[in-house]
């Protein structure tokens, strides 16, 4: 892609759709258009699977008739289509209710200065180059240990996209974004047990991810920690959750103080604004500027500008994640979270993961969880899980087929420590969370 040149045409695209909108009678509208490409290759047992070459575009339009609403999209990006697609889109807000809080944003909150965040790295790799390190990271992992027994395969990702946002208000602008991963899963069996476990590495920047050796090496390493797993009988004790678990807690929080479920009246955290609902020590901001970030973005998927801000002060609420659309049902002001929050970090304390496995002394590190159940409503929590049982800060043997359970509202208050290692390959950036006393349901 020739960046601004095409970044340019579909702008022009989007224009045109707007002003189509205008043509057939919706007295406000907004488009989006994205345009993807790359390559994706999967190997296992030392053979090519698939290569996918991606290219892949789309186009869509909300328009609104008063406070009626409609919404069409299409993946031909052709003038006829263009007409067509906007005609659906009104014909939809014709049978539509009428909705006094639907709308395009506060032209007041939409973005107006545009920094460079630093998110288009192409990675210039062919199909080739790109099944020899999918297959170089299986083979270390198959290769690790002579129990690795079978493989689900190693993967190599590259994708690249511009995408576009614009809206009868006259914002329109438009972005070139890069996302390239390595995973591997492997198998494990010791005695008739069999285990699985993997690894991934994913950044913007190809220069950045983890080497394609040490993918595999992971992968294999933490199936093989898994061998001889047992359970656990029915306990109370506390629990640390390993980075990469720690993530969910932090986003069943985010749930439940979004939008949504605030107007809907199906949170746990209603009404909650100033009040303290985690430790004095535990502060959550967004950072949705930081350059080469997963998570970075100027404006959130209405235009609304991103600002760094504090959601979470010495444990007090001090902000909701809110869209134009639920900050009306509010009667307040949309944070530039329509699409979800934008780096969303977890101050860490001194301790790395060896120094939080000591704070633990004796309990459940848990590096697993399985099925979904978090009950928004009212803050119960009970969730399956696998890890291991640590004692006197040393891990003693894998467990596996234990149920953890507790209600949010206290685990939040309970959050022991926050720990350094913090892992970066999503959206939610938080260290391994030690919480003082869950229930344990195991034998």
């Amino acid at each position: 892609m020739q960046n601004n040149q095409e970044i340019n045409r579909l702008k022009n695209l989007v224009q045109d759709l707007l002003d189509e909108s205008k043509k057939q009678g919706a007295t406000a509208a907004e488009a989006g258009l994205s345009v993807d490409h790359g390559l994706s290759v999967n190997a296992r047992l030392g053979e090519v699977e698939t290569i996918e070459h991606h290219c892949d575009q789309g186009l869509g339009v909300t328009v609104y008739i008063g406070k009626k609403k409609g919404s069409a999209s299409t993946n031909d990006l052709s003038s006829d289509s263009i007409k067509q697609t906007v005609k659906a889109a009104c014909s939809i807000a014709g049978f539509s209710n009428e909705d006094e809080f639907s709308g395009l944003p506060d032209k007041d909150r939409l973005a107006t200065e545009f920094p460079d965040l630093d998110k288009n790295h192409p990675w210039d790799i062919d199909a080739e180059s790109a099944i020899d390190l999918a297959i170089e990271c299986e083979d270390v992992a198959r290769n690790y240990h002579t129990e690795i027994s079978n493989s689900e395969g190693a993967a190599v990702n590259s994708h690249q996209g511009i995408s576009v946002l614009g809206n009868s208000l006259g914002f329109l602008q438009g972005y070139q974004s890069t996302r390239h991963s390595i995973s591997c899963s492997v198998l494990g069996e010791r005695d008739g047990d069999m285990q699985r476990d993997y690894w991934y590495s994913v950044s913007r920047n190809a220069e950045n991810l983890e080497t394609a050796k040490s993918i595999g090496l992971k992968a294999a390493e933490r199936t093989i920690n898994r061998l001889g797993a047992a359970s656990l009988t029915t306990r109370q004790c506390p629990v640390l959750y390993s980075a990469e678990v720690a993530s969910g807690l932090i986003s069943s929080l985010i749930g439940a103080i979004s939008g949504a479920s605030l107007y809907r009246k199906s949170s746990f955290l209603l009404d909650t604004i100033d009040t303290k609902i985690l430790p004095d020590f535990i502060h959550i901001h967004e950072q949705p500027h930081l350059k080469t970030a997963l998570g970075s973005a100027v404006y959130d998927s209405e235009g609304v500008k991103t600002e760094v801000r504090d959601i979470i002060t010495a444990g007090v609420l001090k902000g909701y994640v809110l869209s134009s659309y639920s900050a009306r049902k509010l009667g307040m002001q949309s944070t530039g979270n329509a699409d979800g929050v934008h780096n969303l970090t977890v101050d860490s304390g001194t301790n790395d993961f060896t120094a939080m496995l000591k704070q633990l002394d004796t309990g459940l590190l848990v590096t697993e969880l399985m099925g979904q159940g978090v009950n928004r409503v009212t803050g119960d929590y009970s969730r399956g899980a696998s890890g291991f049982w640590v004692e006197n800060g040393q891990i003693q043997y894998p467990v596996e087929e234990i149920t953890i359970a507790g209600n949010l509202k206290d685990m939040y208050k309970n959050i022991v420590s926050v720990g350094n290692d913090v892992d970066y390959r999503g959206n939610i950036r938080t260290g391994s969370i030690l919480i003082e006393k869950m229930s344990i349901a195991g034998e």
